[in-house]
């Protein structure tokens, strides 16, 4: 029995369909994303979508659709779908569909009179390659299958437009042909696992239109190269394999041999917790030695914070120790001055971020939990973590350094150095220059996990230096940040010391460290403020209602979804330090509260992108997805979550006997 599972009228409905988004990946950096009933309605969305390193990093489309054609006795059935102009689909091939389900891979199956054909999509691991299989479920007469590529060769972020220079001939290879649009491009091999024949018919389809770049405010409407297609004949119960892939098939009779090979490693989904765990492994990136996260599908990269907070939720699931460390590593290469990059990729890094060292130490505690190893945790990155803390103290780039008083301050206002990093017109939504209350806590926690790992190295002079440094930051942080009257934490404190008390969820960062510097009192008032007026079905809100710059709708322009981001948007990335504290707080009392939390994000898991969890939510109800259709935070947060409900499930069940 599928956990996820639509049945015909869900399909046929467009309106239902098209708004539930299927996403593949492997750990090439390569991807596959649609809707439901193969209709894109992104720019984003592409049958095989690579990361291309030797052109410019960036993922590009190469082949944005296949639309299958099911022919018996000269007449055809057109599975495809696209959207043009004027509210027109051709074909309708959604009509066809019977049922879509996710087991271990995506299945659509198709109907057309006594005709049933079934078709799987898989990315293999490692490597730039895409397989679909089609199986001929049951048929009564002579059926011959037709694929028709449609071709883009662009980068993400743009549209392909009907051209002059495109290559419009195709080259031949074994079972199949070749094709590069643009001299710049790789080539593309498309094969088939059984004799077929090419039609060449070269032609552009113009205006394909996506609903979802015309919502965002973007260019909608896109030309798509088909060289021609496919036909290949087909027997009842038999099964044909499309590849396509950036490197040749010598012998394209074992791609049914490789299909089933890695098919063998996918687990099964069957739960929450294994729809999360597949969802937490799409994101590791490994190119060219380095291992790394990427930050969300279908338009992230790497963003550094995001990967050091996604962490500990992968810890939680089936990742090795090792990947974390190969991550860690490939991070840790970049450190220059005490600062992380903001973003990892291809090209020169720009260090503008001021919390990402500090969230380097919260994914170090993680770490040495699971691992149970402290001394080595020490040996491997004791020298970045003194880097960190050195740097910070004397300053470094962005007017980042400690005061007398040792707070850290950073920034003029011109750049935003923390995760509220959301910028319109040149200018940041939310500056907060100055001493943001959750970096400071984390420096706070910074040092104390130094001075713990320094002592049990028998680093005396570094012990006793911080052993001086940490008193005196607890006492500045609980001095400036905390008002009785108020009952939570300031925000951020200006150079000046004006004091920003809006209603935010830094606080909540800020009493979920490990080592934090407020009492238990401070920390219940603060998670009291936050369940009050931030805390949604759907994540913590980036705003207080209360406050006039609320914005509760995630929808429009990309000014006016970028305002709301972190001006009222509810983020999910935020909910395993509000179970963490709540249950720190509360304990056993807390635990049902904590659970129903989770339950609200089950419904979510067909809603958007099918089986994994949205970037941000609208702040006010019906709390809609916005942002990335799958982010590695969200994720790996409510793995984090679950994992902190069942360790106190479980202290509380071995206390009770």
């Amino acid at each position: 029995m599928n956990y996820l599972k639509f049945d015909k009228y869900q399909l046929v409905n467009l309106e239902h369909s098209l708004s539930k988004e299927i996403l593949r990946t492997n750990k090439s950096g390569t991807y596959s994303c649609t809707t439901l009933t193969g209709c894109n309605t992104r720019k984003y969305h592409g049958l095989f979508v690579c990361q291309l390193d030797e052109l410019d990093g960036n993922k590009h489309v190469l082949l944005s659709s296949l639309d299958t054609t099911i022919i018996q006795h000269g007449e055809e059935f057109n599975l495809g779908i696209h959207k043009y102009p004027g509210g027109f689909y051709e074909p309708k091939g959604h009509k066809y569909i019977r049922d879509f389900s996710i087991d271990t891979i995506p299945k659509t199956t198709y109907r057309v009179g006594g005709v049933v054909l079934s078709m799987e999509r898989l990315l293999i691991e490692n490597t730039d390659q895409l397989i679909v299989k089609y199986t001929l479920e049951d048929a009564h007469s002579d059926t011959t299958l037709r694929f028709r590529p449609f071709l883009a060769f662009r980068c993400v972020h743009d549209l392909s437009k009907e051209n002059l220079y495109a290559e419009k001939r195709h080259g031949n290879t074994v079972q199949g042909t070749t094709h590069k649009l643009y001299e710049s491009y790789p080539e593309l091999f498309l094969q088939l696992s059984k004799k077929n024949e090419f039609i060449e018919i070269p032609d552009w389809y113009k205006n394909i239109e996506y609903t979802k770049e015309k919502e965002r405010g973007y260019d909608y409407h896109e030309d798509l190269f088909v060289p021609g297609y496919f036909e290949v004949p087909i027997q009842k119960g038999e099964s044909v394999y499309f590849s396509c892939s950036l490197e040749e098939m010598a012998y394209p009779e074992n791609i049914e041999t490789l299909f089933r090979k890695e098919l063998h490693k996918r687990k099964k989904r069957d739960s929450f917790h294994s729809y999360l765990t597949n969802a937490s492994n799409q994101f590791l990136v490994k190119r060219k030695n380095r291992m790394d996260l990427s930050a969300g599908y279908p338009w992230y990269d790497g963003v550094v914070t995001q990967t050091f907070v996604s962490i500990p939720g992968m810890l939680e699931n089936d990742t090795t120790v090792s990947v974390i460390e190969n991550i860690l590593d490939t991070q840790v290469k970049k450190l220059s001055k005490g600062l992380f990059p903001k973003y990892w990729g291809v090209g020169r890094y720009i260090y503008d971020t001021m919390d990402a060292s500090m969230y380097f130490f919260v994914a170090l505690q993680k770490l040495e939990k699971v691992t149970d190893d402290p001394a080595r945790i020490w040996k491997k990155y004791g020298k970045y973590m003194l880097e960190i803390i050195r740097a910070f103290r004397e300053g470094t780039l962005h007017d980042i350094k400690m005061h007398s008083n040792g707070l850290i301050s950073g920034g003029d206002g011109s750049v935003p150095l923390t995760w509220m990093d959301a910028m319109v017109q040149g200018a940041p939504v939310t500056p907060r220059n100055g001493f943001p209350v959750e970096v400071n806590a984390m420096w706070y926690n910074a040092i104390r996990y130094t001075q713990y790992l320094s002592k049990l190295a028998d680093e005396s002079s570094v012990y006793k230096e911080l052993e001086l440094l940490s008193p005196l930051v607890k006492r500045s942080f609980r001095d400036m940040f905390w008002s009785e009257e108020k009952g939570y934490l300031a925000d951020n404190i200006s150079l000046d010391g004006t004091k920003d008390w809006s209603v935010r969820p830094n606080m909540l960062i800020a009493v979920s460290l490990d080592c934090s510097p407020v009492t238990r009192e401070v920390e219940k008032k603060v998670l009291s403020c936050v369940k009050k007026e931030l805390l949604t079905p759907k994540g913590i809100r980036s705003l207080s209602p209360k406050d006039s710059r609320y914005k509760g709708d995630s929808k429009g322009t990309q000014d006016k979804r970028s305002l709301a981001m972190h001006q009222g948007n509810a983020h999910p990335w935020l909910v395993a330090l509000f179970v963490k504290s709540y249950l720190r707080v509360h304990k056993k009392g807390g635990i049902s509260f904590c659970k129903s939390i989770l339950n609200e994000y089950q419904k979510e898991l067909n809603q958007h992108c099918v089986g994994s969890i949205s970037e941000v939510y609208s702040g006010n109800p019906p709390y809609e997805p916005s942002g990335a259709i799958s982010q590695a935070w969200s994720v790996n947060s409510l793995l984090l979550a679950a994992k902190e409900i069942r360790e106190v499930e479980y202290k509380y069940e071995v206390t009770s006997v």
